[in-house]
């Protein structure tokens, strides 16, 4: 593609990957819509230096660059009409990557005691934003309906919202911070 615009999209519709168009107002649109904003914000997240210090891991910031091409694997497949596409990625993997990962940031975090108040470090803030985006792309996905999607999806992206508090988490105790519980 050598020019961004085309003009296409003026009149308020869009192209799928078939190129078939729909209107920019339809849910499939608002669901991959999200998912690219939650890839966005992961990369932000990538790219503050909480992420570079001596006290993070380092396969923080793999995991989520490894999150991000599931993402997009996500949205290339909210983006096309063609149901066959939903069989081209193994998000029980995705899923099995996601847990593991959990699992092994809750061994260095204490139990929860109450609801959490997004608060310091500013990337802990920015990982609870990502959070909430997951949600609303989660509510998006799910209103497409079984056709469109598949049981694994809906489980991966639901799992990756429980990764992401895992994260925020990690990221307070990790830093040294203290997590500002609700009560």
């Amino acid at each position: 593609m050598s020019k961004i615009y085309t003009g296409k999209g003026d009149g308020g519709t869009t192209s799928l990957s078939d190129g078939s168009r729909i209107s920019k107002a339809h849910p499939r649109v608002a669901a991959y819509g999200k998912t690219d904003e939650l890839i966005s914000w992961l990369g932000l997240i990538r790219s503050q230096p909480e992420l570079s210090s001596d006290k993070m891991p380092q396969d923080i910031d793999t995991s989520l660059r490894t999150i991000q091409i599931h993402l997009m694997h996500l949205a290339s497949i909210l983006a096309s009409a063609n149901p066959a596409r939903q069989k081209g990625y193994d998000f029980k993997a995705a899923i099995v990557f996601l847990e593991k990962s959990i699992d092994r940031m809750q061994a260095h975090i204490p139990p929860l005691k109450s609801f959490i108040l997004p608060y310091k470090p500013n990337i802990s803030s920015q990982i609870h934003i990502a959070r909430t985006i997951c949600r609303e792309a989660e509510r998006h996905i799910v209103a497409l309906g079984t056709d469109i999607v598949g049981a694994h999806m809906l489980t991966y992206i639901n799992r990756l919202s429980d990764y992401l508090f895992v994260l925020a988490r990690f990221v307070v105790v990790t830093t040294g911070c203290k997590e500002d519980f609700f009560v």
